[in-house]
């Protein structure tokens, strides 16, 4: 599989998104009249649904790229995801909280997980062609050089 390098502006871009998704939702929680309970609940759905994002991203490039994943692990990947998206909805659903802070807290954990995959991506795409996990990308050795130079 061929892939261009992504550009410096949409890894910054990425980087910016994720940056400020997760500030927001995090300043927003800061300062929500809510108990300490319902913060930590709202901050680990954040967390779970990054952590899941990330790893749907993985497994899917692994996939493409013939790297062997699990059925388990890209079926568990998938279900934390929507569980994280369900797990929001629900809570926001049944809190006491006003419209627009429903939206502020569904906006910025969209834009939250859309960047973590973003930045995957990109992490990925970064990576030398040939570079695997413990696997140095294979030397050229001189027979392979003259060759070339033929």
């Amino acid at each position: 599989m061929n892939q261009q390098q992504p550009s410096t502006a949409f890894i910054g871009a990425s980087w910016a998104a994720l940056l400020i998704g997760i500030l927001a939702y995090n300043i927003g929680l800061w300062n929500a009249q809510m108990a300490l309970n319902e913060k930590g609940y709202y901050f680990t759905i954040l967390m779970f649904g990054l952590f899941a994002a990330i790893s749907v991203q993985k497994s899917v490039r692994d996939r493409q790229e013939g790297i062997p994943v699990t059925n388990i692990y890209y079926g568990l990947s998938w279900i934390c995801t929507l569980m994280a998206v369900v797990l929001l909805i629900v809570g926001l659903w049944h809190a006491t909280l006003t419209l627009s802070e429903k939206g502020f807290y569904a906006m910025s954990f969209t834009l939250s997980l859309f960047a973590a995959i973003a930045v995957q991506k990109n992490t990925r795409d970064n990576q030398r062609p040939n570079e695997q996990i413990g696997t140095p990308a294979p030397r050229v050795t001189e027979r392979q050089r003259v060759e070339q130079e033929a």
